[in-house]
Order: C-alpha cells, then structure tokens, then sequence
C-alpha cells in the first residue's frame, strides 16, 4: 500500500506533492478536513441568505466589487466568471504541472477558509486520481489576484467546458464526459471566485523548479569533479579549514561533496608534486559558485513549501460574521525566489561552459579539442559552441520577470508580480542547463580516457562508466547531436544523479549530510 497524505490537514512538501502527482502516495480526505469544508460552505451560504454583503459572493470582481448582485444570481456569476478568465494563449503546460495545480489548489481548498462545497473538491480529486488533467495555456497570468487565467482554465471542465488530456489523446469535455458518463457539477455562490484566486500555476512551476534544480545541483558537482580530474587539477581548494573561515551552507556542502568524490583517486595522487601553483577559477571556485546557487536553491525550496501550505484565495471565510478580504493571491513570495533561483541556474551553466573549454585548449597534457587527429577532425570544438549558444540564451532570460509590473482591473490591480513568467522562465534556464551538463559530460569523459591507465575514483568511475554505457570514446567526428540527447537524456530522467548516489550509499558516503535535502 503507498503511503497516505490528508488534503487540509497533513504538511504538504515538494516530493509528497511529486509523490501524489506520481501515484506513488495516496492523497484523501479525512473527516476533519470535512469537517472543515462543510463548515466554511455553510457559512457562505449564511451570507447569501442574510444579504449580507461580501466581496465575490453577492459582488462583482476586481474593479467590479462594488456592483451588488441579488441572490439569484450568486451561482450563475460564478459560472460567468470562469467562462470570462478563460483567456489564456499559447501552447498548454506540461500535464504534470496541470496536476499539480489540481493537487495543491484542493490542499488549499481542504484547508477550510474558502467557502466550497465538498461535491467540488472531489470532483477535483476524481480528475487527479484518474489522470483526467485539463489542458491549460501557458500564458495569460500576470501573478496577482491569482493566476486567474491559468486556474479558469484547469476547472472549466467542472462545469462541462474547455479541453482535457485522457491517455495520452486531447478531448474536448464535453465530448469525454459523454464517454465516460460524468455530469458536469452545479457550482454554489464563491466556488468559481475560489477556485481561479490562488497562485498555483506560480507555485506547480516553482515545486518542479526546485525538484529539477536540485538535480542539476547535484550532477553540477560531479560532472565539474570529473572535468578537474581531466585537468589534473587539485582538490586542495576543497579543504574543509578553508571553507570554515566563510562558513556558508552551500559552499561548505559543494566543497565537503568535492573532497568525497575525488577521494582515493589515482589521477589525483599522479600530480601532487606538479609545481602547479593554482587552478582557473572554474575549477578552484566550484564550491563558492556551485555553492552559492545551493543556497538560492534552499531559499526557493523553503519559500516553496509554505506557499504548498498556504490559502491563497480571496476573501477568506472565517465564519459567517467573519471575512478578510486581503490579498494573500499575491505571487510576490514567490516571484522573487525563482527569479533569484533563475540567475542561480544561469550561473551553473556559465561555469560549466568555462570548464568546457578548458578542456578543448590542449593544457595539461590532453590534446587540442580532445582527439589525436585534428584538422581533418573538428573534436568537441563544435559541441562548446552549443553551450556558449545555451549559456547566452540563459543569460537573456535572467532579466527578473517581477521587476515589472503593468496595472490591470482599471488599475484596482495595480501591481502585480509577474511570478507566472518567472515560474515558466526558470524551467527553460534548466532546460538550457541540463544540455549544457550533458555537454561538459560527454568532454570530461573523453579527456579523461586520456589519462589511462590512471583511474579516479570509485564514484567517478562509476560516472564515466555509466556515460559510456550509452556513448562510445570518439575516435573520430560523428553527429555529436545524438550523443548529447543520449547524455541529457539520464541528467534530464535524474537516472545520473540516482546512480551515483546509490553507489555513495552502498559505499557508506554521504554525499547530501547537513543539508536541505529532500529523499
């Protein structure tokens, strides 16, 4: 049996949220969030009854808020109102984040503060548990009052209306319900303002941010590791009384990581008494630079997991006699962290592409761009100018999307985060990264095959051997697009990481100890 989580109740984290989005931890709710959700419908029901007046349920929205609207139309405005924010372009986001905003805006609604009816939220469940995932533009948000866009569009099919992913084929709801025998729902006064305030179209973005980037952290280390040991490089940079004296968390990670993945190597102990005096600063400054993108990662990953277990929609019910109309949909918490963690990305990248071509300038005793028979051969020359492509475009992308802000609802909306763009553009700064590793890999283990009989050590053996298993030595110039896709294929799928990090655990070494790591 998986384990079980209890929407409203339990403590939300990034890899229980991935693990439900997975099918790998059964999510359910339990009498107490019941309990809960009943109440908070109840009482919204008390204010249409009583007349009183209250922002969304008997209200316009947005610059609309002080239009009254009677009784009889609570229900229909809510219908009305994700029908009008359904506006949103471009190609749709990848299903796994659509089900992740199914999963944490029903942890958010769980929690009791929002007025819905419990029929709702396990229809949500029911789309989440059979995979029936609505399809939702990627853009239209501008991260304020919610991701309204984004969100109108994941629950349209609770009322029979846009499209939805079902087995790997796009239906349009009303088409699939028909098959399948499901009615739309009946939506109550507040439901549908409930359901499109709340940031978690930033937030499904953010929780597969830090997942990825957490991945490239920790391939970033072992990849650099295995570029010095082709270098011939030193580990005396990594020495644990240095980094004492500038006592940061990823920099003495980074370097405490570096000590234990270049331990009992040949290579190393072949060049000790070389006379070099230091190393390029790709190399000598791995933990000071790797180190401080683990520390962005952390603060992403922290500011992360509270908005997993906040309520972000407007107002809030705290009882009949009770509401707080604030702006807890705001994305600002999160706009800045992944713009923060968004040059924390770039920086992974540039330092990669630097030690690429260190490796390609024949130094220390490798041949000029890594092969014998240069000339009539190109070598890894070529591959370096894909990262210096990548590298550039990663830095187009760091311009941070929450620096700006443009008013919207007649300026009731009058600033906004923009945190949707900073969700999105973090994912292809890693997307970028992750060619960029699979790249600086593919040339660390070419160069390393030409210090043999020299091995490194268990752990990096372990990397190269894994590396080869898809790709062969280059004797000679081949379509070196294949072997990249190959390699970014097991950075991309985490298999790299994974690998090497079972063989650490066998080994009795802890690669993450003392640091913000989630397993």
């Amino acid at each position: 049996m998986p384990p079980t989580f209890q929407y409203g109740i339990d403590h939300l984290t990034v890899p229980i949220v991935l693990e439900i989005a997975a099918a790998k931890c059964k999510a359910l709710l339990s009498k107490e969030a019941i309990s809960r959700i009943n109440s908070s419908e109840a009482a919204v029901q008390e204010i249409v009854a009583s007349n009183k007046t209250v922002y969304g349920i008997n209200t316009g929205f947005g610059i609309l808020a002080n239009t009254a609207i009677s009784a009889a139309d609570t229900a229909t405005l809510q219908y009305k109102i994700l029908q009008s924010h359904s506006v949103g372009v471009g190609d749709p986001i990848p299903i796994e984040v659509a089900k992740l905003m199914l999963i944490t805006k029903v942890h958010a609604l769980a929690q009791g503060f929002s007025g819905v009816q419990l029929s709702t939220i396990e229809r949500i469940i029911w789309h989440i548990e059979n995979d029936v995932i609505p399809v939702v533009p990627e853009k239209g948000s501008v991260g304020a009052s919610g991701d309204l866009a984004p969100l109108a569009h994941l629950f349209l099919p609770l009322i029979g209306l846009g499209e939805l992913f079902y087995k790997g084929n796009r239906y349009r709801t009303t088409d699939l319900f028909q098959t399948l025998g499901i009615e739309p729902i009946q939506l109550g006064p507040k439901e549908g303002l409930a359901l499109i305030n709340g940031t978690q179209f930033i937030l499904s973005f953010a929780v597969k941010a830090v997942q990825r980037m957490q991945n490239c952290l920790e391939a970033a280390d072992i990849i650099g590791a295995m570029s010095l040991e082709a270098l011939t490089g030193t580990k005396a940079p990594f020495d644990e009384r240095l980094h004492a004296l500038r006592p940061f968390r990823g920099n003495l990670l980074v370097a405490q990581r570096l000590r234990l993945l270049l331990n009992d190597s040949e290579i190393m102990q072949s060049h000790v008494d070389c006379g070099r005096v230091q190393d390029p600063y790709s190399l000598r400054c791995m933990p000071q630079v790797h180190g401080a993108s683990r520390n962005a990662w952390l603060h992403l990953k922290e500011c992360t997991e509270t908005e997993l277990n906040a309520v972000t929609d407007n107002p809030i019910i705290l009882s009949a006699d009770d509401t707080i109309s604030g702006g807890n949909f705001h994305g600002q918490p999160l706009a800045l962290p992944l713009d923060y963690a968004c040059f924390a990305a770039a920086e992974i990248g540039n330092i990669s592409d630097r030690r690429c071509y260190l490796l390609l300038e024949g130094k220390w005793g490798l041949p000029v761009l890594l092969m014998n028979n240069v000339g009539l051969n190109s070598g890894f020359m070529i591959p370096q100018y894909t990262t210096a492509a990548l590298v550039t475009e990663n830095k187009t992308l760091c311009f941070p999307s929450s620096a700006d802000s443009i008013p919207t609802s007649l300026g009731q909306e009058d600033h906004v985060s923009m945190g949707s763009i900073s969700g999105r553009k973090l994912n292809r700064v890693l997307d970028n990264l992750e060619y960029i590793m699979a790249i600086e890999l593919l040339s660390a283990c070419q160069a390393i095959e030409f210090r043999r009989p020299l091995k490194s050590s268990a752990l990096l053996e372990m990397a190269h051997d894994h590396v080869r298993e898809l790709v062969s030595f280059a004797e000679e110039d081949r379509i070196f697009a294949d072997d990249i896709n190959k390699v970014a294929g097991i950075i991309k799928d985490f298999s790299f990481v994974e690998k090497l990090n079972q063989l650490a655990k066998e080994k009795g070494i802890g690669l993450m100890e003392g640091f913000g790591e989630f397993e």
